[in-house]
C-alpha cells in the first residue's frame, strides 16, 4: 500500500470522534482508503514515517478483509482485547517498525 492509493483529509469530524473516545490530542483514523486527521495537518502527519506507515497498515486491513468485515472484526477485537491489544492495532504498530526509520 503506498500513499498515492488513499486520500488524507484534514479537520475531520470522524477523526475528532475517535480523538475524545481515545483521549487523544491528535489522531489519524482509517475507513477504507481514506486516513482521517484531527488536530494536525498533511503535512505534519507526513512527516512522521512511523505513523504514516501505521495507518497505511490499516488502509491494507480494510482491503485484506473488506470493510464490513474489519470493522466488525476490529470492534470485536477492540471489546475482547481492548484498542491496545487488538490485533489490528498490533498489527499496524509492527508495521511502524518493519521499515528502518531516522
Amino acid at each position: 500500500m503506498n500513499l498515492n492509493e488513499v486520500k488524507i483529509k484534514e479537520n475531520s469530524w470522524f477523526a475528532r470522534l475517535a480523538a475524545a473516545k481515545l483521549g487523544s490530542e491528535r489522531v489519524a483514523i482509517v475507513w477504507r482508503h481514506t486516513i482521517h486527521l484531527h488536530n494536525t495537518t498533511k503535512s505534519e502527519f507526513l512527516a512522521d514515517q512511523r505513523w504514516v506507515d501505521h495507518e497505511l497498515k490499516h488502509v491494507e486491513q480494510f482491503e485484506r478483509y473488506g470493510w464490513l468485515q474489519f470493522a466488525f472484526l476490529y470492534l470485536i477485537e477492540s471489546i475482547r482485547h481492548g484498542y491496545f491489544n487488538n490485533k489490528f492495532e498490533q498489527e499496524a504498530r509492527e508495521a511502524e517498525n518493519a521499515k528502518s526509520h531516522p
